[in-house]
């Protein structure tokens, strides 16, 4: 575990009442709740940020802590990825903007070669395993890969920081 280091879990865009709109207002302001949340814990002293990449909540805050390091050359970006070619389905401008961020991350660390059933799992439970603190963009929904992170972290006594999706809330 690294102990000043934050991994990111959430939802993918078809779970959000947006989709895969970015534009829309729910979803901005989403991102700029996240953007205050990820800048906060890097005046904290954060400096080690998880992206397990998948599309949705992983994307964007791999985004913003890259949009951060402009000015904070100290933030790492470390993308954990499920298995070679997790993008391969997605459309090709979300996998040029996918291979962009691989491009700028410090550190790309691969959980398995191939795809297979629980590949997401394995990559979820390294994002958890490796860091101190939990930021979840998470609904509540209990079967789903978001839900299950969030609770191996409660099993492991992570700090967890959750923001509502919609209300934009957040817990701890």
């Amino acid at each position: 575990m690294i102990e000043a280091a934050c991994a990111f879990t959430g939802h993918r865009p078809k779970s959000f009442p947006w989709g895969y709109d970015e534009n829309a207002p729910s979803c901005v302001l989403l991102k700029e709740v996240l953007a205050s949340q990820i800048s906060a814990l890097a005046e904290q002293g954060v400096t080690d940020f998880l992206s397990g990449m998948a599309q949705g909540v992983d994307l964007w805050c791999a985004q913003i802590v890259l949009d951060l390091r402009k000015t904070n050359p100290a933030l790492k970006l470390h993308a954990i990825l499920p298995c070679e070619g997790q993008e391969r389905k997605w459309t090709a401008s979300a996998q040029e903007h996918y291979r962009s961020i691989l491009a700028q991350a410090n550190e790309v660390i691969y959980v398995g070669q191939e795809y297979s059933r629980n590949c997401m799992l394995k990559r979820n439970r390294c994002l958890v395993d490796h860091s101190s603190i939990l930021l979840a963009v998470y609904n509540g929904t209990y079967q789903s890969g978001t839900g299950m992170t969030v609770r191996y972290a409660q099993r492991l006594k992570r700090e967890i920081i959750i923001i509502d999706p919609t209300a934009c809330d957040i817990s701890k």
